[in-house]
C-alpha cells in the first residue's frame, strides 16, 4: 500500500531475461531502505525487489504487468517516480494506492498556468467508472484531485512542489501515463454494480 506522495526519482535500465525482469536505479538512501522481497511503486507500479546490487534494483515483471502498463515503452535512462511502501505509523498524506495499475491513459494537452500545469488526459473506458470529479486518482504513481472529468478524458492541476518532485513534469501531448482509481471507489463500484457473480 502506498499513499502517491512521490520522496524520491530513480532510473529505468532497461528490461531483461526477455521482458520478464525490470532494472531501475534508485538513490542511495532509498537503495539501503529496501531488501528483497520488499514493495517498491515504480512509476505507480507495485514491483517486488528480486535483487540488489548497490543502487540497482531488480524486479519480476509478469505479462500482465508489462500488457496493463506504459513500461513496455520505456527508454534506458527516462526518470522514474519511486515510492517505498506506506508504514502503519506514516501520515497519509496523499491517498490509499494499492500499486496494482487499471490502465494507462494518453497526454492530450499540457498547459502552463500562472501557477503551475493543467494536464487533460484520455483515459479508457475501463478506468472511467472509478473515477468521479474532485476524487482522486494516481497518475504515474502520484496522488492527484481530479480537477474536471469527461466522458473519456480528465484534467488535473499540477502545482510546483509535484512538478519538481515528479517526472508528471516531463509529459508531453501524446505520452502514456499510469492510472489507479481511487481503492474504496471500486470496491462501492463492485457491490453496487448490476453484474453479481
Amino acid at each position: 500500500m502506498f499513499t502517491g506522495l512521490i520522496r524520491f526519482q530513480g532510473k529505468f535500465r532497461g528490461l531483461r531475461k526477455d521482458r520478464t525482469e525490470v532494472l531501475i536505479e534508485a538513490p542511495d538512501e532509498l537503495a539501503a531502505q529496501l531488501e528483497i522481497g520488499q514493495s517498491l511503486a515504480v512509476d505507480g507500479i507495485c514491483l517486488t525487489v528480486t535483487a540488489r546490487e548497490k543502487s540497482r534494483l531488480s524486479f519480476n515483471l509478469s505479462r500482465e504487468t508489462l500488457d496493463r502498463t506504459n513500461l513496455k515503452g520505456y527508454r534506458p535512462g527516462k526518470t522514474v517516480n519511486l515510492e517505498p511502501p506506506l508504514r502503519l505509523d506514516d501520515l497519509l498524506g496523499g491517498h490509499l494506492v494499492t500499486g496494482h495499475i487499471d490502465g494507462t491513459g494518453q497526454v492530450m494537452e499540457v498547459k502552463s498556468r500562472p501557477l503551475g500545469k493543467r494536464l487533460k488526459i484520455r483515459i479508457p473506458a475501463e478506468c472511467r467508472k472509478y473515477l468521479v470529479s474532485k476524487g482522486s486518482v494516481a497518475i504515474n504513481g502520484v496522488s492527484l484531485t481530479v480537477a474536471s472529468l469527461g466522458s473519456d478524458w480528465l484534467e488535473v492541476e499540477l502545482i510546483p512542489a509535484t512538478l519538481g518532485a515528479t517526472n508528471l513534469n516531463e509529459l508531453r501531448p501524446g505520452d502514456l501515463v499510469n492510472l489507479e482509481g481511487d481503492i474504496i471507489g471500486k470496491y462501492v463500484y463492485n457491490f453496487i454494480s448490476e453484474k453479481k457473480f
